[in-house]
Order: structure tokens, then C-alpha cells, then sequence
């Protein structure tokens, strides 16, 4: 048996996920259309170097909104424009839930030189709602770490003042690429424990000025942060990541919107280990203007 397959069948079985939907996912629904809302890269779009060269000065909030401007542009590198299948809980009659994923954290570049890149609340939102797709909620981050062939080993730099800085920025994705490269963890393969996700929550109702985050998950499985909304709206640090998801799930094999499902009581336990998340667009859209 290779590598990625163990490694999938070791953490569905930590995380209690059915092996038979695991592996049924991997050979899922997901339709690529869903991505046509990702613009095409630029010609001239800056490579993960450049762009580095640009904000290496720069504050935080020159910082975030060249992050912006390069995303909402399709500076986004080609192995980013998948979608990978992932497989839920099965529905309230027995049904097949699948949700589609981003092989890995958003970044700026190309494949041969790419950055991924931490960003306040704010910029994922708005990002996402461009390109179509959304955030994930815990348990959406809970099956990827179940599921993924690909599992890094956490890599944590020193707490401090720097650890928002773009040198750390630049200095974690070395490390997660050094080890991406030692493994021989291909582009495009769904991948995790390199990051922690920004996520969304029930919670973000009492403290809209603020972050959700969750995850880092250990090769054992369990996640370095748990949920976690202790951060401002617009602290980000090395340690974030965006992944998104497309906002169509698919129940046995028939495409339904990922907020209806999270909306309704008797689907939303599928998506959310909170349950309902009411009026989920009007939270999304009021987080994503400040």
C-alpha cells in the first residue's frame, strides 16, 4: 500500500470517518466550473519573489491590501485551481454528503514560485465570495485532516512580535515546502498540517470583531489550536491559512448549497459539529465589510 493511501486510510480511521466514504470521495462529484470564477493568472502577474520584494516594508495594512489586489486579480498558482472531494457524515436518510476543497492554503505566484499567505478575516471573506466558494467550518476542517493523503508535520516558529511579520511569512512556507518537497508531496495533492484555518463559527455572532481559527493537526491527529475567536478581525500571523471551499456540496451526487445546508436544522449537524448557523449569508456579508 503507498504512502498516501495509508496515510488517508490512518486518519479516517483517527477521526472516525468511514473508509468507504473516504474513499469515495476521493472519486467524487466535484464539478470544475466551479472555479471559473478564479480569473485566469496574468501574464504578468508577479511571482511569489517579486511580490515579496514589494511588501518586504510594507505595514499591515499596505501588506493586506496587496494580498487583496494580487487574489481578487487570479494571482493564484495552477495547482490551486482544483477541487478535491472530501467526504461528510452521511445525511439525516443515510446519504452520501461530499464538500469540494482546495488542495492547500491560498497563495500568491506560480507553481514554481508561490507564497502561501496569511490574511485578515476580511480579505478571506471577500476573496471567497469572489471566486464563489467559502470558508470552512471545524468539522469541514476535521474531515480534511481525516482525509488528506498528504499530512505535514506542524511546524511552529517562535511566539513573539515578529511572528506577523512578512519574514515570517516567507520563512514558514520555506519550511513547509522544504518538508512538502522531502516527502515527496506533489502540487495539487490535498494537503494538510501546514497551517491553521480561519474558519467559521456560531460564535462570530457574539464576537463579529473578531477571527476564528482552528486546526494545525499533528500527525496524530489532533489539532495544535482549538477554536479559538481570542484575536481581532484584523490580527493574522504565520501560523493562518485560507482554505476554501466550494459553496455547493453534493448529496449523493446532487448538488446543494453549502449555506442552505448549514441553515437547515436537519442538514446543518452534517456541516457543523454546532449545528445550525442562521442567517449564514447575512453573517458572512457583514464580516466581509468591516
Amino acid at each position: 500500500m503507498g504512502r498516501s493511501v495509508w496515510t488517508a486510510l490512518v486518519f479516517a480511521t483517527a477521526f472516525g470517518v468511514w473508509t468507504d466514504a473516504c474513499v469515495g470521495a476521493m472519486s467524487g462529484p466535484c464539478d470544475p466550473q466551479a472555479l471559473e470564477h478564479i480569473p485566469v493568472r496574468p501574464p504578468d502577474a508577479t511571482t511569489a519573489s517579486q511580490f515579496l520584494q514589494t511588501i518586504a516594508v510594507a505595514d499591515d495594512d499596505a501588506r493586506e491590501s496587496a494580498i487583496r489586489a494580487e487574489l481578487v486579480e487570479g494571482n493564484v498558482p495552477q495547482f490551486l485551481r482544483r477541487l478535491v472531494p472530501v467526504a461528510m457524515t452521511d445525511g439525516p436518510s443515510g446519504e452520501h454528503v461530499v464538500v469540494c476543497a482546495l488542495p492547500d492554503y491560498l497563495a500568491v505566484g506560480s507553481d514554481p514560485d508561490f507564497l502561501r499567505l496569511p490574511m485578515r478575516l476580511a480579505t478571506a471573506l471577500t476573496v471567497a465570495a469572489d471566486f464563489g466558494f467559502v470558508l470552512p467550518t471545524r468539522k469541514i476542517v476535521d474531515a480534511i485532516a481525516a482525509q488528506a493523503p498528504a499530512h505535514l508535520a506542524p511546524q511552529p516558529l517562535p511566539a513573539g512580535p515578529t511572528m506577523r511579520s512578512t519574514a515570517y511569512y516567507r520563512r514558514h512556507n520555506e519550511l513547509i515546502e522544504g518538508q512538502r518537497r522531502a516527502l515527496g508531496v506533489e502540487l495539487g495533492e490535498l494537503t494538510c498540517g501546514d497551517k491553521k484555518d480561519i474558519v467559521l463559527t456560531n460564535r462570530l455572532w457574539t464576537k463579529p470583531s473578531n477571527v476564528a481559527i482552528y486546526g494545525w493537526h499533528r500527525l496524530d491527529g489532533t489539532p495544535i489550536q482549538p477554536l479559538s475567536t481570542l484575536h481581532g478581525e484584523r490580527y493574522a500571523d504565520y501560523s493562518h491559512g485560507v482554505r476554501l471551499i466550494g459553496a455547493t456540496a453534493y448529496v449523493d451526487g446532487r448538488p446543494r448549497s453549502i449555506v442552505d445546508l448549514l441553515e437547515d436544522p436537519g442538514w446543518a449537524g452534517v456541516l457543523s459539529d454546532e449545528g445550525v448557523m442562521p442567517r449564514l449569508d447575512e453573517l458572512m456579508g457583514a464580516l466581509r465589510a468591516k
